[in-house]
């Protein structure tokens, strides 16, 4: 199974994204430190595009041929990522499931945002104004569990996904 966390910066998706793959033992993809990995490397971050998105669904596409669950957390900001995510799982024969998660309290995300600390060295966060200003394209069609962080602990959040996609303790269906 696949599950693919999409949201904007400081909406708690790495939080959950770490929980949920704990309680399901699953492998969380951490887009950030992919893309932190490239800027070490020597990749200007004007140059980063999608490569981090890239080689997440590259490692995504090994870990679920190996029958690992993956919760990939990323912004997932258009469409074609989202998509993306749905036509690897296809191609390695599992079910996608989407996950967006919100703050639905304003001066919460607002908050949370100006808060964060890096736990990434040398990953320069968003500011407030980025978010702000951040493209991300509203969910059409697509079925998805809406995830509101500012009304639910963590612990809950992961238990409404679990129930949700109608996991049991194991990740099984």
């Amino acid at each position: 199974m696949l599950i693919a966390l999409s949201g904007l910066p400081g909406v708690g998706k790495t939080t959950l994204a770490r929980a949920l793959a704990a309680r399901l033992g699953g492998v969380h993809l951490r887009i950030d430190t992919i893309e932190q990995a490239l800027v070490r490397d020597g990749l200007p971050l004007a140059d980063l595009g999608g490569r981090g998105y890239a080689v997440a669904r590259a490692l995504a596409g090994d870990l679920l041929a190996g029958g690992f669950t993956v919760v990939a957390d990323a912004v997932n900001p258009i469409a074609a990522t989202r998509t993306a995510w749905h036509d690897l799982a296809r191609a390695a024969g599992v079910v996608c499931c989407d996950v967006e998660v919100v703050c639905g309290d304003r001066r919460e995300h607002r908050r949370r945002v100006e808060a964060r600390l890096a736990d990434i060295p040398g990953h320069l966060l968003p500011t407030w104004r980025d978010v702000e200003a951040r493209e991300f394209e509203p969910w059409q069609a697509a079925p998805r569990v809406v995830v509101d962080t500012a009304q639910l602990g963590d612990a809950a959040a992961v238990e409404q996904v679990v129930a949700a996609l109608g996991l049991d303790a194991y990740g099984l269906s």
